[in-house]
């Protein structure tokens, strides 16, 4: 019997999904990740990079945010931008605290004149017109702060049609497109519903390319996971790197009250390990992000092995004759009609992942698993062989899968794993990494696939489990046979 195995890459993930405190690349020489390695702003192109600082940091003091003994201060490092420790920082050190007035969310957007034909729009593309009229308006209060905002990261939305054609095969690839895609028709619809109808509050034309340059800010620099915020930019704070040799992300920011006295809410950003006077400030981004998701959003990738992800998609076939049980089966137990499991290199199979394949691959003579008798237990005759006959074609099946998505890459690994060594610019280095870590967790599925086939002769399958239960076999293998007196 035919089984549905489609390897893809996941949906595009929820716009501004938990993504902060932000993500980033690693560069081959630096342990500090940058979440905009490559940076064309305001910032740069001034003759005087330190001069738009200097205004920012002049406008955080005459806001009340920022005092002449604060902690740490915006500058610049060879990444971009960052936070550096004025003085010796100890850990769990608050470093930073930034009242709601500057925050950026969908209450500012609200309360500003942009606010009533805002309402019934997602939170995200709420914050991101307030971002862009604000950023149109030359005397916008907020200057200061959108002046250091970059105008494009290495996040792969931002890839030339060249550049992206070396994550050719990529399940990045397809992501990056399907993100563009979902850009597109939103820009369409917020188009048509509010930027064509009230051309008066905007300064000037709202172009695709100022749509794309907002959601790059959200969903880079965006807080979220924060309590009762979903999404908010904080100025300064947005400023903190990523190291990827910090290995927790808890408590490193929070929302609390002002005091005793104070109705002010704050963001409080601490530091999660002790820093010396001089250098940057760092926190970890995210844990579970893969070196797929981390160049999607930040614009950057990591070198470690837990990184490197690949998802498998597998799918109950509609035209499958026993479709509605297996649907039924994959729901009692938390799945559904497609499930995904992300394989990451050097680690085991998803504990869920070979149950589902024997589901879907169920047929012929182990059909009879299927009945309503077993429901309540078959999933516990899924987790262990069911048939030679079974274990062998998902065997097969996912070996050909992983050959055929191998295929589509225009480099092997050994080619990329060449020019990892080499000295690339930003975003093909992100490619190379990228590819090569799919490809070796494609590999490594094919491995497991082919030394799981290697074993079908000494595997234990249902029949012999069951006539075992019911003391109908022995030890080794051999039929009791009861001879009546």
């Amino acid at each position: 019997m035919a089984i549905l195995f489609t390897l893809s890459s996941s949906a595009f993930l929820p716009p501004l999904k938990p993504i902060t405190p932000f993500s980033s690349l690693v560069k081959s020489r630096t342990l500090l990740v940058k979440r905009s390695i490559f940076i064309s702003s305001s910032l740069q192109q001034s003759t005087e990079p330190a001069v738009s600082l200097q205004t920012f940091w002049k406008w955080l003091g005459d806001q009340g945010v920022v005092l002449k003994k604060s902690p740490a201060r915006p500058g610049v490092v060879p990444e971009g931008l960052g936070l550096i420790a004025e003085r010796d920082i100890a850990k769990n050190e608050v470093v930073l605290e930034i009242p709601k007035k500057l925050w950026i969310n969908p209450d500012a957007v609200a309360a500003s004149d942009i606010g009533s034909v805002c309402s019934g729009l997602k939170p995200w593309v709420s914050v991101a017109l307030f971002l862009i009229r604000e950023k149109l308006k030359e005397d916008s209060t907020w200057r200061p702060y959108l002046d250091i905002l970059p105008e494009s990261t290495n996040s792969t939305i931002y890839w030339s049609e060249e550049e992206l054609a070396e994550l050719q095969g990529s399940q990045l690839l397809r992501t990056t497109l399907g993100a563009k895609e979902f850009l597109q028709r939103e820009f369409l619809k917020v188009e048509e519903e509010v930027l064509v109808p009230h051309k008066e509050l905007f300064p000037s034309p709202v172009t695709l390319d100022d749509f794309m340059w907002a959601f790059g800010i959200l969903r880079s620099r965006a807080f979220s996971r924060l309590r009762g915020q979903n999404l908010v930019l904080i100025p300064l704070a947005d400023l903190i790197n990523h190291s990827p040799d910090i290995t927790t992300e808890d408590y490193a920011y929070e929302i609390k009250g002002g005091g005793l006295f104070s109705r002010d809410i704050l963001f409080s950003l601490r530091s999660p390990i002790s820093v010396k006077a001089g250098e940057q400030v760092l926190i970890q981004y995210d844990l579970n992000k893969s070196n797929a998701e981390l160049a999607l959003d930040y614009g950057f990738i990591e070198r470690k092995s837990a990184r490197n992800v690949y998802t498998l998609t597998l799918q109950i076939s509609e035209s499958d004759p026993f479709f509605g049980d297996k649907l039924d089966i994959a729901e009692t137990n938390g799945l559904g009609e497609t499930a995904e499991f992300d394989i990451v290199l050097g680690s085991a199979l998803p504990p869920a992942m070979l149950p589902y394949l024997r589901l879907v691959a169920l047929g012929g003579a182990d059909a009879f698993l299927l009945e309503s008798i077993f429901r309540n237990t078959i999933w516990g005759h899924l987790e262990m062989p069911i048939s030679r006959a079974n274990e062998e074609l998902i065997c097969r099946v996912v070996q050909d899968a992983c050959k055929s998505a191998l295929s589509g890459y225009h480099t092997t690994i050994e080619e990329d794993e060449k020019l990892e060594g080499a000295d690339l610019n930003p975003r093909l280095e992100i490619a190379v990494g990228v590819r090569a870590g799919e490809k070796k967790v494609l590999k490594q599925i094919d491995e497991i696939f082919k030394q799981r086939e290697s074993e079908l002769d000494e595997l234990e399958y249902y029949q012999e489990r069951r006539l075992r239960e019911l003391g109908l076999i022995g030890e080794q293998g051999e039929i009791i046979f009861w001879e009546s007196k």
